[in-house]
C-alpha cells in the first residue's frame, strides 16, 4: 500500500468522523427531492429511522405552512443557486414542530444538494416570546393613555365647578386665620390639578414627536410646582423633604414628564413611611461621568430587592399591603425616563428606605 492510498483511508475516515459526529443535522438530498444520506442528529431531532427518512421525499416531512416557500427555494437550488441562512419548519414524529436553518450547496453534475442545518428552535421561542411581550407592552401602553387622557379630561369639569366656588366665597366675610389659609391651600391645589390635567391632556393629544416637547427645565421650579400641590399630604405626613440641585439646576427634559415623576416619587415615600415614624425624603441633583443625575431617597419601608428584581417598575407590581396602592406609579415613572433614552436604578433594603437613581439622556 503507497503513502498515497493511506492518507486516503485516513482521511475518509476523518469525514466519516466528522459527519457521523456532527450535533449540526448533515444531509445529502438528490434532485429528486430524497434524501440520500444523513448523519445521526437528523434521526435524533426528527425521531424518524434513517430508513424512514430515506424512503419518503423531503417535502414530507415538511411543516404544511413551509411547503410552498420551500418549493420555491429548492426551485432555486435546482438552478445552481446556494442557498444560505434558509429558515423553515420541520414536523417530528411526535407532532412537534422544531425550526432549522439550512445552508445547501447543488452540485449540478451529480444532481445532489449537500446541506447542513442547525436546530433555531430554542431562539425560535425566545423571539416569539419577546415580540408576545413587546405587544402586550405597547397594549398596555395604549391602555394606559387612554385611561389617562379619559381620566383627565372628565376630572376637568369637577375642578372647573369646585375653583368656581371659590370665586363665589366672599372671603372678607371670614375672620378666622386657620380658615383663610385652609381655603388659600385648597384654591391653590385645585388650580394646580387643573394645570396638571390640561398638561396631560395636551401631551397625550399633540402629535409631533415627543422629542419635539423636551426643553430646558429648572429642576427647582418643577419641584415646587409638584411640592404646592400636595403640601397638605406632606404637612399631614409630617414628612420632611430636604432639596439640593447646586450640582445641577436644570435639566433638558419633558416639563410634564418630570412633574409626574415628582409626584409619583415623593408620594411614594410617604405613604409606604414606616408606621408612626414620618419619612425624610431627599431629592438632589448630581453629575456623574458628564450624565446629569436626579436622586429621590427615603427613609421609609424600602424593599427586598432580592424579591422585587425587575419586577418593581412593571404594571400592577405592588409590594407593600396598601389600600391605596395600584401598581402604577413606578411604572409611569420607568415609562417617562426610558421613553425619552435615560435609565432609572433602585437601591433599597427592608426598613432602610430606597433610592432611586434616575440618569438622563445628554
Amino acid at each position: 500500500m503507497t503513502k498515497n492510498s493511506n492518507h486516503t483511508i485516513s482521511s475518509d475516515y476523518k469525514f466519516e468522523n466528522f459527519f457521523e459526529l456532527s450535533a449540526d443535522l448533515f444531509c445529502i438530498a438528490g434532485f429528486d427531492g430524497y434524501f440520500k444520506r444523513i448523519n445521526p442528529s437528523v434521526s435524533k431531532l426528527l425521531e424518524y429511522s434513517t430508513e424512514e427518512l430515506l424512503s419518503k421525499p423531503i417535502h414530507d416531512f415538511i411543516y404544511h405552512e413551509d411547503k410552498k416557500i420551500t418549493a420555491d427555494h429548492r426551485d432555486d437550488l435546482l438552478r445552481n443557486n446556494p442557498l444560505l441562512n434558509f429558515e423553515n419548519r420541520y414536523l417530528t414524529k411526535s407532532g412537534e414542530i422544531v425550526w432549522l436553518s439550512w445552508t445547501s450547496m447543488p452540485i449540478e453534475n451529480d444532481e445532489l444538494v449537500f446541506a447542513i442545518a442547525k436546530n433555531i428552535t430554542h431562539k425560535k421561542k425566545l423571539e416569539e416570546e419577546r415580540n408576545l411581550l413587546l405587544t402586550n407592552l405597547t397594549k398596555n401602553n395604549k391602555d394606559l393613555k387612554q385611561i389617562t387622557y379619559t381620566n383627565s379630561h372628565d376630572l376637568r369639569s369637577p375642578v372647573n365647578n369646585l375653583l368656581a366656588i371659590f370665586s363665589l366665597l366672599d372671603i372678607s366675610k371670614i375672620n378666622d386665620t386657620e380658615t383663610l389659609e385652609l381655603i388659600s391651600m385648597l384654591k391653590a391645589t385645585s388650580e394646580s390639578l387643573k394645570q396638571t390635567l390640561n398638561d396631560s391632556i395636551e401631551t397625550l393629544t399633540q402629535k409631533e414627536n415627543e422629542n419635539s416637547n423636551i426643553e430646558i427645565l429648572d429642576l427647582r421650579n418643577s419641584l415646587d410646582i409638584v411640592l404646592r400641590s400636595i403640601s397638605s399630604l406632606i404637612q399631614n405626613s409630617k414628612a420632611i423633604v430636604n432639596v439640593d440641585f447646586s450640582e445641577a439646576e436644570t435639566i433638558k427634559f419633558n416639563k410634564v414628564y418630570l412633574e409626574s415623576i415628582f409626584l409619583n416619587l415623593i408620594t411614594n415615600s410617604i405613604k409606604y413611611a414606616k408606621p408612626d415614624s414620618p419619612t425624610t425624603i431627599s431629592i438632589y441633583s448630581k453629575i456623574t461621568n458628564g450624565i446629569t443625575q436626579l436622586i429621590v431617597s427615603d427613609t421609609g419601608l424600602g424593599f427586598d430587592m432580592d424579591v422585587v428584581k425587575d419586577k418593581i417598575f412593571g404594571l400592577q407590581q405592588k409590594f407593600h399591603d396598601h389600600t391605596d396602592s395600584k401598581g402604577i406609579g413606578l411604572y409611569l415613572v420607568y415609562n417617562h425616563i426610558t421613553s425619552l433614552g435615560g435609565t432609572i436604578t433602585v437601591k433599597s433594603k427592608i426598613n432602610e428606605g430606597a433610592e432611586f437613581i434616575i440618569s438622563f439622556k445628554n
